[in-house]
C-alpha cells in the first residue's frame, strides 16, 4: 500500500495551499468551465472537515446563501482549484463540526483565534 500511495504522490501535482482546519473561513477560487469559456469563481464559508490525504484529500466548506446552507466538497489535488485564502482562524474543539448545520443566527459564530504577540 505504501508504493500505491507513493506512485500516486509522484503522478498527481500538487500546489502549495495554506494550513487551514475546520472552524477556518476560507475564500476559495474555483475554476469553471462552461462550454468553451473558462471563469473563476469565489466560494467563500467555514470549513467543516477535511478528510484523505495526499492526493485524496477534501476539504468540505460551508456559506449561507441567503437563509439557505450551501456546502461544498474541494479536492485538494483538482487542477481546477486555483486559490485557497484563509480569511480568519477559528477556535474549535473537534476535526469535524458537522454540529454546525443545526446552528442559526447568533449560536453559529466561531470564536476567532488570535495569534498572541508579545510587546517590547
Amino acid at each position: 500500500m505504501d508504493k500505491i500511495r507513493e506512485i500516486q504522490n509522484e503522478l498527481t501535482e500538487t500546489k502549495s495551499f495554506p494550513k487551514f482546519s475546520s472552524g477556518d473561513t476560507v475564500n476559495v477560487s474555483y475554476k469553471i468551465k462552461e462550454g468553451e469559456k473558462e471563469r473563476t469563481q469565489n466560494f467563500q464559508g467555514v470549513v467543516l472537515q477535511r478528510r484523505g490525504q495526499g492526493s485524496t484529500e477534501t476539504f468540505t466548506v460551508r456559506k449561507m446563501s441567503g437563509n439557505i446552507g450551501v456546502e461544498r466538497i474541494f479536492p485538494m489535488g483538482s487542477p481546477f482549484l486555483e486559490d485557497i485564502k484563509v480569511t480568519k482562524k477559528g477556535y474549535v474543539r473537534r476535526a469535524r463540526i458537522f454540529y454546525f448545520r443545526q446552528l442559526t443566527g447568533k449560536a453559529a459564530r466561531i470564536r476567532e483565534k488570535r495569534s498572541f504577540v508579545k510587546a517590547d
